[in-house]
């Protein structure tokens, strides 16, 4: 499956949101999720060994779809990508352009249903396109 990391500036909302990601799979099994959020010590921030952890975690072998929740966190995941060598990412890892909740939903939903690392990141743009009224 298709794997999915959410990365936040926070460690209670990445866990959160993944938990509520987790249970609107329904009853099937949720494609591997990994979590990033805060840093080491529990305070507000990034980490790239942390994400680094998520993105591993949530690595199958079918790529990464990564949710960042804003500012240093795409540009943390930005700057791993651009790494090379024995610290590179692995190969298929990408981010989504999307909003934190609905794109982590979005995104393990449609992973879980075993859907290829395209059709999830096309389910996060939707999520992004949403208009709630």
């Amino acid at each position: 499956m298709v794997g999915v990391a959410l990365v936040s500036h926070s460690r209670d909302v990445a866990a959160a949101t993944a938990e509520l990601a987790k249970a609107l799979v329904g009853s099937g099994t949720p494609a591997p999720i990994g979590v990033a959020g805060g840093v080491e010590d529990g305070g507000i921030g990034t980490s790239a060994t942390l994400i680094r952890d998520a993105i591993k975690h949530a690595d199958a072998g079918r790529g990464v779809v990564v949710i960042c929740d804003m500012g240093s966190a795409v540009l943390t995941v930005k700057a791993l990508l651009a790494e090379t060598g024995a610290s590179a990412l692995p190969e298929g890892v990408r981010i989504a352009d999307a909003p934190f909740v609905e794109g982590a939903v979005a995104a393990l939903v449609t992973a879980s249903a075993g859907a290829d690392l395209d059709l999830v990141l096309s389910a996060t743009d939707d999520a992004r396109n949403y208009h709630k009224v």
